[in-house]
């Protein structure tokens, strides 16, 4: 494309040009005149040469590529920042849409018209968006992270407040206000965030992030209706708010991609256990007994698969070993099991904060184990007996989670400055 830097130096220095380029007056200069004329190509030339021009055929302005703010569009912080948004979400949308639980609680048990019950969570939902006036100018100032603290602690903050309620007000201003302002101090920075790492796949960013607010209303809204009848109002605020406070604390994503590996890993774990003894009468014709036989010997060899990793741990590293372990299959099973624990241990680095996510392992784990078997059964039906889909669906699961946890492993590889091979 024109560029009039480029006129403007090749007239200075009485540099020829083409007869087209003389008549539209707007011609890069030539190389050979520059060679010709100042000893060889001018560097200056050269370098105003090769940057295009910012305006298209049509006029239109790449502001992008003006000034150099491409987003990457994909790679390791954004879709951490994904990971991230989600979980936000969750803990802000999820907790609004699960209102209709307290709304009839509080209907109930304040005795007041349901308009007035309403007032609380309408309050919050607006000063969600509203709030993104002060907290979307905050970010573009460079207050991300004081922002998103304070947001935090309102949210925690205000769902502890509302469990020591007494009067109407003190809802309005517990659940309505501070959980309110909180959600609106997170919600705009993190979509700003995630909306600056991608371009043509910022569709597909923003709607796996929103999906965290269907996790979340799943989640508190069984929460809330297993909680409520056995240990009343008071504790089920206690316990979101305390669910709530372990997902925002978690800033390491070594950690959370260590979750989401458990996740993914432990919806294979149990495929053998599972159907080991329906493949071997379905698919090699063993008899009913000799099927069993077979699921003793998995049981019994996952002795050696607890005990083993033990002093393999020491001389490797507990980490190294849990990952070859998942890539393992059968006797590695029980290895997988037995060093979970210790392997969440290598990625903390708080002690103070080993019980609440052991809690979370465990519940990515259970959840993993909840929908992996019957997906494969779902798979095996669906090929009319057929084990391969299976048996591809629970390996992949494997491998995934196991990549997973080595990107785990890698970030906080890097954060101890260890070499590549260091035993952790």
């Amino acid at each position: 494309m024109v560029n009039a830097n480029q006129v403007l130096f090749c007239r200075e220095h009485n540099c020829a040009t083409s007869a087209d380029e003389e008549s539209a007056a707007s011609s890069r200069p030539s190389l050979e005149c520059s060679t010709r004329r100042h000893g060889g190509p001018n560097q200056r030339a050269l370098e105003m040469m090769a940057v295009p021009s910012l305006i298209d055929i049509a006029g239109t302005v790449d502001t992008a590529a003006a000034t150099g703010d491409i987003p990457p569009d994909g790679g390791l912080a954004a879709w951490l920042s994904v990971t991230a948004g989600f979980f936000v979400i969750m803990n802000s949308w999820g907790i609004i849409i699960s209102f209709g639980i307290f709304q009839t609680y509080y209907v109930s048990n304040l005795h007041l018209p349901p308009s007035d019950i309403s007032w609380i969570g309408s309050l919050a939902v607006f000063l969600l968006f509203f709030g993104g006036i002060a907290s979307g100018r905050l970010t573009d100032a460079g207050y991300f992270r004081p922002t998103t603290t304070l947001g935090s602690f309102l949210i925690v903050f205000g769902s502890f407040i509302t469990s020591l309620y007494t009067t109407y007000w003190q809802l309005v201003l517990a659940q309505g206000i501070y959980i309110g302002i909180g959600n609106g101090f997170l919600l705009t920075p993190i979509m700003t965030v995630v909306s600056t790492y991608f371009r043509r796949k910022l569709p597909l960013a923003m709607g796996i992030t929103a999906c965290g607010s269907v996790v979340g209303g799943l989640i508190y809204t069984s929460i809330a209706r297993a909680l409520l009848p056995t240990i009343g109002f008071r504790w089920t605020l206690r316990a979101i708010a305390f669910i709530q406070l372990d997902f925002i604390t978690f800033k390491e994503p070594e950690f959370n991609l260590f979750i989401l590996g458990l996740f993914f890993s432990f919806m294979g774990v149990f495929f053998g256990f599972f159907y080991l003894a329906s493949y071997a009468r379905d698919v090699n014709g063993m008899p009913y007994i000799d099927s069993l036989n077979l699921l003793l010997v998995l049981n019994g060899i996952s002795v050696v698969g607890r005990l083993l990793p033990s002093p393999l741990a020491k001389l490797f590293g507990t980490l190294n070993t849990f990952i070859v372990l998942m890539m393992a299959s059968a006797i590695a099973v029980g290895g997988v099991q037995s060093l979970m624990p210790a392997a969440i241990a290598v990625l903390n680095s708080d002690l103070r904060n080993v019980g609440s996510r052991l809690g979370i392992a465990f519940a990515a784990v259970g959840i993993g184990s909840l929908i992996g078997s019957p997906i494969a059964g779902v798979l095996i039906t669906a090929r009319a007996g057929s084990y391969v889909g299976a048996q591809a669906f629970s390996g992949s699961a494997l491998a995934a989670g196991a990549l997973l946890i080595l990107a785990a492993r890698e970030i906080r590889r890097r954060k101890t400055s260890a070499s590549f091979w260091s035993k952790l």
